[in-house]
């Protein structure tokens, strides 16, 4: 099984891509409580400092090879996570969290939407087909009515944000970059909450409850999570990995069923057709998002312009006088 998964590299980072939104579901139950005890700013600003610092220091030489234009990357993406972690939050302060979800859910639909724009990659029917029916699987997972206003909007906002990063790791994560950048888009999101969080004063943890909800998130569900979502983009579509997350919803659902809850006819139709979902899509390579009607299945492998200026970027920066210049 293992060699298998070595020989199928985009199999396995679908399986790791399921047990990081198994992951971020089980975790949701934690992170409520947390930040009821807790500003969010100051939840977030520790969450993501720690974690970003544990992978720095795990492997410090990774920083070290990713390059002046790595690091550009990696905080753009940060950035936008950052963006798009804090308006989420704000969002459900006036927001059901069940609506919440599912709109947060949406960057599955913005997700091929915003790759087809910046990235001249034009979803095949197939894709479109699967995005519909994840989008109805989450509308039946989570949805009893659907009010429209400032924390809906907010939301919205977040989910464009993180369809966003998730379009630009399809553009700039590489195998060999794939933890370094994660790493500098960690330590930014801290950077960024940090910053947000100073003007009302920055709190340090304040019980052993709260030290173990910042630890259990910031190694399982963000140091561990972030890297398996950098690496797995380097084999998937953009739209391939936001399909994939609409199991997010599902996971916490099965956790609160684990956990005593039952579980309604929704939850469990809505699952059913976000499965149907990731089964319509298949394991979708970077490049086979878009194939024409006839193309082969998989392709000769083609280095991708983005490709190309960052191994001739690494390559400047280690013989400067022999590389060529880079284009603007």
């Amino acid at each position: 099984m293992v060699n298998e998964l070595r020989r199928r590299p985009r199999l396995l980072a679908v399986l790791l891509l399921l047990v990081a939104s198994a992951i971020w579901g089980s975790t949701f139950v934690v992170v409520k409580q947390a930040i009821g005890h807790a500003p969010v700013l100051d939840f977030l600003a520790w969450r993501f400092v720690l974690a970003g610092l544990l992978l720095a220091a795990a492997r410090p030489r990774a920083l070290l090879r990713i390059g002046r234009r790595g690091v550009r990357n990696g905080v753009l993406l940060g950035v936008a996570l950052a963006a798009g972690y804090m308006t989420q939050t704000y969002g459900l302060k006036y927001t059901p969290a069940a609506v919440s979800g599912f709109l947060t859910g949406l960057q599955v639909v913005v997700t091929p939407v915003i790759g087809w724009a910046l990235l001249c990659s034009r979803p095949s029917r197939r894709t479109w087909g699967a995005v519909v029916l994840a989008t109805v699987g989450l509308a039946v997972l989570t949805l009893r009515g659907v009010p429209f206003g400032t924390g809906e909007a907010l939301t919205v906002v977040s989910a464009g944000l993180f369809a966003l990063q998730i379009v630009g790791l399809e553009a700039w994560t590489t195998v060999e970059d794939a933890y370094a950048l994660a790493t500098v888009q960690l330590l930014t999101v801290g950077a960024v909450a940090l910053v947000a969080a100073a003007p009302s004063g920055l709190q340090l943890p304040s019980s052993p409850d709260l030290w173990g909800a910042v630890v259990l998130t910031a190694v399982a569900a963000t140091a561990f999570a972030f890297v398996v979502q950098s690496w797995a983009q380097s084999h998937l579509s953009a739209t391939s990995a936001a399909v994939v997350f609409t199991t997010e919803p599902l996971f916490a659902a099965l956790f609160a069923w684990a956990s005593g809850e039952r579980l309604g006819f929704g939850v469990i139709v809505g699952g059913a057709l976000v499965v149907v979902a990731m089964l319509v899509m298949g394991v979708r390579s970077r490049r086979s998002t878009s194939e024409p009607p006839g193309s082969p299945a998989d392709p000769p492998s083609v280095a991708r312009p983005s490709q190309v200026e960052h191994e001739r970027d690494r390559a400047t920066e280690r013989a400067p006088g022999l590389a060529p210049a880079a284009t603007p």
